[in-house]
């Protein structure tokens, strides 16, 4: 089984690689305002993970720059990810509140629809044509 997952871990990075999303593009007040809101991010996942490739991917069509912590290979992210969200499971987004209070949000379907709700692709792709 280990060499199972390990071929389709390295399968779905290899596709990842190859077609990689396109950024969409802001103007660069914009992307630095969105860059601002996305230091309060934190996306918790495993590198070959598909769900969390899905999300990367989404990520990367959004233009944003969020931190990835990997919950396999570090153990701090791991112990944040179990003492904070209360489950080691992933993908999981940590979002920090303006007003310091932390939500976590597994699933990387509502992960997606949260991101492109709250930074408004479609609004910025459209602008940008």
């Amino acid at each position: 089984m280990f060499i199972v997952r390990a071929i389709l871990g390295a399968l779905i990075l290899f596709f990842n690689w190859v077609f990689t999303p396109k950024s969409i593009k802001r103007e660069a007040t914009e992307q630095a305002e969105v860059d601002a809101q996305t230091q309060k991010l934190a996306l918790y996942q495993y590198a070959a993970c598909p769900f969390c490739v899905k999300v990367r991917r989404a990520m990367k069509r959004n233009g944003l720059n969020i931190e990835t912590r990997d919950a396999k290979r570090s153990e701090q992210a791991k112990e944040e990810l179990v003492n904070g969200g209360g489950q080691l499971k992933v993908p999981c987004l940590r979002i920090e509140e303006d007003n310091g209070e932390v939500r976590w949000m597994y699933e990387s379907g509502d992960i997606i629809n949260y991101l492109e709700q709250r930074f408004g692709a479609a609004d910025a792709e459209t602008s940008a044509v």
